[in-house]
């Protein structure tokens, strides 16, 4: 009955919670257990709400008692990363510099989710500040993959995918400013939405940098749940200046059919080397959605091949990034974790490069939105690469020796142009690693890419199966 509840969504858990068939204190409790049980293992929550926690639940099943409802997530348990502010709660941002530091006020999108009417349970790991593709940091350590010990669990929300995937929260909330969604989803066998930039507030997430490229969304282990957190935190809250009003369609029906897209693919092209098992994996999920009637065409990105967007992004971070983070770090720098010493260590764009890196995001920008004109959805592989061992410099796929951020080398280009991504399961490897397929929409169109992602996601012949913990 416990592992029946820890491992059923937040869909489930609320419709469950309101018909009176379990009870608040019952899931809350379950998941604790959970991760009583399996966190010390695996590293993935580090702050952990327990007596808040079942202090909430008791007072939700009060208020059920009395006919009351304090909305669509009475009573479900959730996580929260460590760089978006809980008010209180420890929030370390994944740096010695913040190890003692307790927000004054709870992020947007937290306040969404409490007045939605659900349960904190838990901070989850990050590298620090959010700017690594692995994560551990000197304040916590490293965090592991449930599906193989000694793996990556992704960055920089690999805490959040880790936890969901073992069954220690239903629904959690991460950041994507180069994939750190979409990478760690993809590693843990989890469901993450990068939505449109603008769509979700970022008040109350650290760093305050590249805002123009960062995002917040949801993570779980179902399409569904990724489709009912989005209303709840979706919309502007007159703090974050690029917030946009824009209305959310009604994301309720997912299983309407999908015969009327027209899907552009690609399982390598100019993201190579991508491992044969990943371009597998991509290639039977156009077959899938082509078997269910969708227009399925593999497209040429040539242009691409000169404008890494890995590249790009690096003239930012070491740019904006840096300079943005020198009042925090400057005098401290011995207090930082390696991979932030590496990254500072790198020289910094000189103003042809870096002017170069806005000349070609935008032309990535309109070639995606030519692309996206021509197409419904793009498909693409998440990653290049299935969970590596830690703190990996140098990574092996398929028999090439590439730089381990090249694990982002699909994501990075859809934070730069703003897109509506998912990450969703769709394969394994060979040596039993999940494997993701990528969605890309278009603008405030997450319920085209949530319908996709869900038709997929029921061809998923062994979507049910567990880590082993």
């Amino acid at each position: 009955m416990t592992e029946e509840i820890y491992y059923s969504d937040a869909v489930e858990l609320a419709r469950r919670i309101a018909a009176k068939e379990l009870s608040p204190v019952e899931v809350v409790q379950a998941h604790l257990d959970r991760i009583q049980a399996v966190n010390p293992k695996l590293n993935a929550i580090v702050e952990l709400q327990g007596t808040a926690a079942m202090d909430r639940a008791r007072k939700a099943e009060a208020a059920l008692s009395r006919g009351e409802s304090w909305g669509p997530l009475h009573g479900v348990p959730f996580t929260i990363k460590d760089c978006i502010d809980n008010k209180g709660v420890l929030t370390t941002r994944g740096s010695k510099l913040f190890e003692d530091y307790r927000p004054n006020d709870d992020a947007t999108v937290v306040k969404r989710l409490l007045a939605a009417g659900g349960i904190f349970i838990g901070k989850t790991n990050m590298p620090e500040f959010a700017l690594w593709w692995e994560t551990g940091n000197l304040v916590y350590g490293f965090t592991e993959n449930p599906w193989m010990i000694g793996r990556t669990a992704g960055g920089s929300s690999g805490g959040e995918a880790s936890a969901i995937a073992a069954g220690m929260s239903p629904l959690g909330i991460g950041s994507d400013v180069g994939g750190s969604i979409r990478w760690p989803a993809h590693v843990a066998g989890i469901v993450g939405l990068k939505p449109t930039h603008g769509r979700v507030p970022l008040t109350g997430h650290f760093p305050e940098t590249l805002l123009r490229f960062m995002h917040v969304g949801p993570m779980a282990r179902s399409v569904r749940d990724i489709a009912f957190a989005m209303p709840i935190i979706a919309g502007p809250d007159d703090s974050d200046p690029y917030a946009m009003p824009v209305p959310m369609p009604g994301l309720d029906n997912l299983d309407g059919i999908v015969s009327d897209l027209k899907i552009g693919f690609c399982p390598e092209g100019p993201f190579a080397p991508v491992m044969s098992d990943i371009q597998q994996t991509v290639t039977r999920a156009a077959s899938t959605l082509e078997d269910m009637g969708c227009y399925v065409e593999e497209i040429d990105l040539a242009g691409w091949y000169d404008r890494q967007a890995q590249d790009i992004s690096m003239a930012y971070f070491l740019g904006e990034g840096a300079f943005d983070m020198d009042p925090i770090i400057k005098g401290r720098e011995s207090e930082l974790a390696p991979s932030m010493q590496r990254r500072l260590d790198q020289p910094r764009p000189s103003a042809a490069d870096y002017y170069k890196s806005l000349q070609d995001t935008e032309w990535l920008r309109q070639d995606v939105k030519r692309l996206i004109a021509a197409y419904d959805l793009l498909l693409l592989p998440t990653s290049t690469t299935t969970a590596f061992e830690h703190d990996s410099p140098m990574i092996d796929i398929d028999g090439q020796s590439v730089h381990g951020r090249n694990s982002l080398r699909i994501t990075v280009p859809f934070d730069l142009t703003g897109s509506p991504a998912i990450s969703v399961p769709f394969g394994w490897s060979d040596d039993g690693l999940p494997i993701g397929v990528h969605l890309i929409g278009r603008h405030f169109d997450e319920a085209t890419v949530l319908r996709a992602a869900a038709a997929l996601e029921a061809q998923h012949a062994t979507a049910d199966r567990r880590p082993d913990l």
